[in-house]
């Protein structure tokens, strides 16, 4: 019967395991996966220019992990519809077309995925009953210790609050089978037929780890990381890496779009330790869940004023050469081009092109925040914007003293040069080390100094004594990258 027809409304859930909008107390006859492209992310970025919100990597990405859930839900009697429109919109016309029983959909922490939960909600018809769930998080929001307006206002209170409080629950299995599709149109498009453009992108090969979107690749790349290269032992030593693939976990692609659940990678390092014991690297893996945990329940809680109090600054040539990887700094502008290029970057490097920015080139930090959405491949709505705020000293937790000098964390971070070098051809013919952070001091007829600010140049003109000390600013927010 029509009356028996279920809309399983996905947004940053891809997966089948861990999915608690799969399991239902009273099955349906019949269930009706939908996934829905907001239209606005093809919306330009910035005023004036034609770059889209989301960018080639993320939809490329998000198109790999869809093509992958939709095999899942095949193999187990079901199928994915995907439309591309406004999705409250797409929803309650699907749900009044089928005489549904029911929209069940997982809550978000965006402002504008949340908006659009609120209108379904209200706008089905009478008979339709509606369902928002938590999933993917961490911790259930009932067994957290305060209620949602009390979240402590900083990251370390609330870690001493729930750390030895609340248990993680361990994760859920994939259903084994699925109720039937309904008499209900079925569609797929290809990539190509939404963007061209993200359909021919494909990512510089000098990108250290190919990244492939699916709940596969993530529980793969999961297992090669905790137990072949025994990432258990070794990720506290190496997270601030720059180069090569097992540096950090690189899970944040899998989380963001809910290949992979919190609580799954949660079991994974609970499981490795079991077998080799507890460590602080293997901590420090599950205390950035809780970063990433602490970023979403602040997200819920500010709704709006997480992107600012201010209409957002226009583009300008400090922000343009920022973006482009032409400031003149090779720290920075590798950083840049390895963004751009490949749609990931280090937590490290993030933290000293964010700096950066907002610090030395005093360009508004959401002209930042707003590129980051552009080509992150793992860009969530709750770190990003989280994370932008804390590097620049506004929201929970503020302090202006979160500068990150860049030539001294290369000094350290990058002491021969690799990492510059690497992505900036042109600086391999200079020695290792130093020179190659400031080769306009090593070879003044072929490098200039950095020409975005010429009035300060003379700053980053550190003695060889004094790049390779490290005067570290407090820990930046981040989030398994």
């Amino acid at each position: 019967m029509n009356s028996t027809i279920d809309i399983v409304w996905l947004q940053d859930d891809l997966r089948i395991a861990d999915n608690p909008l799969l399991h239902f107390v009273s099955s349906p006859c019949y269930l009706l996966c939908l996934y829905v492209v907001d239209e606005q992310w093809f919306s330009p970025l910035f005023d004036g220019e034609s770059t889209p919100r989301i960018g080639p990597a993320r939809l490329r990405f998000l198109w790999q992990s869809l093509m992958e859930l939709r095999g899942e839900l095949l193999r187990r009697g079901s199928d994915l519809l995907v439309r591309i429109g406004k999705p409250s919109d797409v929803v309650i016309e699907l749900a009044s077309t089928l005489n549904a029983r029911q929209v069940r959909v997982a809550d978000h922490a965006g402002v504008e995925e949340s908006a659009h939960i609120q209108a379904v909600e209200q706008g089905l018809p009478s008979h339709t009953a509606f369902d928002c769930l938590e999933s993917g998080r961490l911790i259930d929001r009932q067994a957290l210790p305060f209620e949602r307006e009390a979240l402590p206002a900083s990251f370390s209170a609330f870690r001493r609050r729930v750390e030895g409080v609340c248990t993680v629950p361990v994760s859920r299995c994939a259903p084994v089978t699925l109720p039937p599709w309904p008499e209900a149109p079925r569609g797929f498009p290809p990539l190509k037929a939404v963007c061209e453009q993200s359909a021919n992108w494909q990512p510089d090969p000098r990108q250290g780890y190919a990244y492939w979107g699916g709940e596969s690749a993530a529980h793969g790349r999961l297992k090669d990381y905790l137990w072949d290269q025994q990432g258990g032992e070794t990720y506290k030593k190496t997270r601030n890496g720059l180069l090569g693939a097992n540096f950090s976990t690189r899970v944040s692609p899998w989380l963001a779009r809910g290949c992979l659940s919190a609580r799954q990678v949660n079991d994974a390092v609970k499981a490795w330790e079991a077998e080799n014991g507890s460590n602080e690297s293997s901590y420090w893996i599950t205390f950035e869940l809780l970063w990433r945990e602490y970023f979403i329940r602040a997200a819920q809680l500010e709704e709006e004023t997480l992107f600012g109090s201010r209409q957002t600054d226009k583009p300008c040539a400090a922000f343009d050469a920022w973006r482009n990887g032409d400031t003149g700094l090779p720290f920075v502008d590798a950083a840049m081009l390895e963004l751009r290029h490949t749609g990931w970057l280090s937590n490290r490097a993030r933290q000293n092109v964010a700096s950066f920015l907002v610090k030395d080139l005093k360009v508004d930090w959401r002209l930042g925040a707003l590129w980051f959405e552009h080509c992150l491949i793992d860009y969530d709505v709750a770190s990003n914007w989280g994370n932008w705020r804390y590097i620049a000293g506004v929201g929970r937790d503020p302090r202006q003293d979160r500068y990150f000098n860049v030539l001294k964390q290369a000094g350290h971070y990058d002491p021969q040069g690799l990492y510059v070098a690497h992505w900036l051809k042109p600086l391999e013919k200079l020695p290792h080390g130093l020179a190659r952070h400031q080769p306009w001091r090593a070879d003044p007829l072929a490098f200039e100094a950095p020409c975005v600010l010429p009035e300060q140049w003379e700053r980053w003109l550190i003695p060889p004594c004094e790049a390779g000390s490290l005067a570290e600013p407090p820990a930046v927010a981040s989030v398994i990258k």
